[in-house]
């Protein structure tokens, strides 16, 4: 259970830094509503993202692991395509995806260096 709590707060932190630092990024200011966001982006990490990374298997081995970067940023754009408090103010859908794109960077940067310095 408190692994379960220690990754959702990652998540929470990942997902307020990329709201900061990516142009287009509109997170919700309430912390019940961004714990929600951060809990189906750990639901849609867990249960889509590997039967995705499977699927695409070839491709990713084709970029070296390149393609990853890809599937992260679907798997951003799916969490906000759910409407569940994260959204992408851009104009159009390349827009978006950009903001998607630069924001999943940041969000693996955080995730990694905060599961590094926290306990498992």
């Amino acid at each position: 259970m408190i692994k379960i709590l220690i990754k959702i707060g990652i998540n929470m932190v990942a997902l307020l830094v990329a709201a900061a630092l990516v142009p287009n990024i509109y997170l919700t200011d309430q912390w019940v509503q961004l714990a929600i966001v951060a809990i189906v982006f750990g639901l849609v990490n867990a249960f889509v993202r590997p039967l995705v990374k499977l699927l695409t298997l070839p491709l990713t081995i084709a970029t070296l692991g390149l393609f990853t970067l890809v599937i992260n940023t679907l798997m951003l754009l799916l969490v906000s395509w759910l409407n569940v408090g994260l959204e992408f103010t851009g104009s159009g859908m390349v827009q978006n995806s950009i903001a998607a794109f630069l924001a999943s960077i940041v969000i693996t940067i955080v995730s990694t260096l905060l599961s590094w310095f926290l306990p498992d």
